[in-house]
C-alpha cells in the first residue's frame, strides 16, 4: 500500500513538473499600424489581426492610444470586430513621440488575451489626449481574474487519483467468496 502511495506522489510530482501552459488562446499575427513602426501622421484607426476569431460584447473587448504623458487618443466606445480583426477608432494625435496601443480581447476560447505595441509620430499632430471612458482601458484590465491557474486543477487531479488508488488498494471491503 505504501508502494502505491509513493507511486502516486512519484507520478503526480512528475505531471506537475513537465505540464506545460495551454496555447489555445489567442495570438496577435498582424498590426496597423505595425508594432515599432515610424509614422509621419497618426493613424485614423488600430486595427489588430489575432489567428483566431475574436468574441464580441459591449465592453469585453478595448484598444487604448496613450502617448508618453499618459494622455488618451482612442474614440469612446467600443472597437469594431469582424472575425478575427479588432478595429478602433483613434482622434488625432498631438506631440511627436512614441505612442503605446494597449489591448484587451476575449479569445476564442473565452479567456481574455491582452498586450501592447508602440509606435512612434515623427512630426506634431493636431489633437490633444482625452479622458479615458475608465481608468482601466489605458492597463488593458479590468482587475478581474483570468480563472483559475492550471496547476490548481492539476493537484486537484492528482489529489483524487491519489484519493481513489488509495481507497482501492485499501481493500474492496466486500464479501468473498
Amino acid at each position: 500500500m505504501k508502494r502505491a502511495l509513493v507511486a502516486c506522489l512519484i507520478a503526480g510530482a512528475a505531471v506537475l513538473v513537465t505540464a506545460a501552459p495551454a496555447a489555445a488562446h489567442n495570438a496577435l499575427i498582424s498590426s496597423d499600424p505595425k508594432d515599432k513602426s515610424s509614422l509621419d501622421a497618426g493613424p485614423s484607426s488600430v486595427t489588430l489581426t489575432f489567428d483566431q476569431d475574436v468574441q464580441g460584447g459591449q465592453g469585453i473587448n478595448t484598444i487604448s492610444v496613450v502617448d508618453a504623458n499618459g494622455g488618451h487618443y482612442e474614440v469612446a466606445g467600443d472597437p469594431t470586430i469582424k472575425d478575427n480583426a479588432v478595429s478602433a477608432k483613434v482622434n488625432a494625435l498631438g506631440k511627436a513621440g512614441q505612442y503605446k496601443i494597449g489591448y484587451r480581447i476575449l479569445s476564442a476560447d473565452g479567456h481574455p488575451v491582452s498586450g501592447e505595441l508602440t509606435f512612434t509620430l515623427t512630426k506634431d499632430g493636431t489633437g490633444t489626449p482625452t479622458t479615458p471612458a475608465s481608468p482601466d482601458t489605458a492597463s488593458g484590465s479590468d482587475g478581474s481574474s483570468n480563472g483559475l491557474p492550471i496547476w490548481v486543477w492539476i493537484v486537484g487531479a492528482v489529489v483524487l487519483l491519489g484519493g481513489g488508488v488509495f481507497f482501492a488498494l485499501r481493500g474492496g471491503g466486500g464479501a468473498k467468496a
